[in-house]
């Protein structure tokens, strides 16, 4: 005689609970598609997670021997051959307050990034007058001296960065130690127009800055980024990019503003002074 409690022959019990009834779906079943999506995104996911963090340490090594490059390049002291991070060691990093000209101990030069300060209300002043177009601008920035044999200061490399034509252009230039004459300009980071406004990058047009001075006898800054020679002269002209007149007028701008009184003017005095 069948027992009372089981099942009718041919009949399976029903799945219990929400998994045993998700278990039971057939595998094509939206739900189950929809989840199987689901975990592998998720899978994706954490796997992209991990590759990125893993990777974080090189890609932080690859930018400072970029930036070290940089510098290398604009203070004319790089070659292919050598090993960047000797040449670098010859460059003494300081951290320089704009207002003053002053060298600061307040923070240090090796890891002091005067880009994220310039987010932080507590070291930069947000731009009224703004005309490299930055926003706000970083009380502190790090710049890199380089002495010759006998000590004595040869050139220094001070960071500089602004608005271009499509995007905020980064870079260095180069200054003899007079603080007046431009060995060289340089930029690293910017996303202006291939054959245009990118032609920043072209070696003919960085070599017109060397030699070029920024002031005047007078002490009156007078370098400029145009089509024309200005009545100050040709020692004071670099010529405009060909077909990029917003970049041509966003590098002199830049430059401008940045040796200029809302940037390193009180530096540039030290310098000429021979104080540093």
């Amino acid at each position: 005689m069948p027992d009372d409690n089981q099942n009718p022959e041919g009949n399976s019990e029903k799945p219990k609970g929400p998994i045993g009834r998700f278990l039971a779906l057939p595998p094509d079943s939206v739900p189950k598609t929809f989840a199987v999506a689901l975990t592998l995104c998720l899978i994706a996911s954490m796997a992209v997670s991990a590759v990125a963090v893993a990777l974080r340490p090189m890609q932080q090594e690859n930018a400072a021997r970029d930036k070290q490059v940089n510098i290398l390049q604009v203070a004319g002291t790089y070659s292919p051959d050598i090993d960047v991070q000797d040449a670098f060691a010859a460059f003494e990093p300081k951290v320089l307050e704009l207002e003053t000209g002053e060298f600061t101990d307040q923070f240090d030069p090796t890891n002091f990034d005067d880009l994220a300060a310039a987010d932080d209300p507590a070291t930069s002043i947000a731009l009224t007058d703004d005309p490299a177009s930055i926003g706000r601008q970083s009380k502190f920035v790090t710049v890199y001296l380089l002495r010759d044999d006998a000590g004595d200061l040869s050139k220094v490399v001070l960071p500089i960065h602004g608005y271009g034509l499509w995007s905020t252009l980064y870079g260095f230039i180069a200054l003899e130690a007079n603080g007046n004459d431009i060995f060289g300009l340089q930029f690293y980071q910017h996303a202006e127009t291939p054959g245009l406004g990118g032609e920043v990058d072209n070696p003919r047009w960085k070599a017109l800055w060397r030699g070029k001075r920024l002031k005047d006898d007078a002490g009156e800054l007078q370098i400029t980024v145009a089509k024309t020679v200005p009545p100050a002269g040709a020692d004071y002209h670099v010529d405009a990019l060909s077909g990029s007149t917003l970049t041509s007028n966003g590098v002199d701008n830049m430059v401008r503003f940045w040796m200029g009184e809302q940037g390193y003017e009180p530096f540039l005095a030290k310098l000429k002074a021979g104080s540093i």
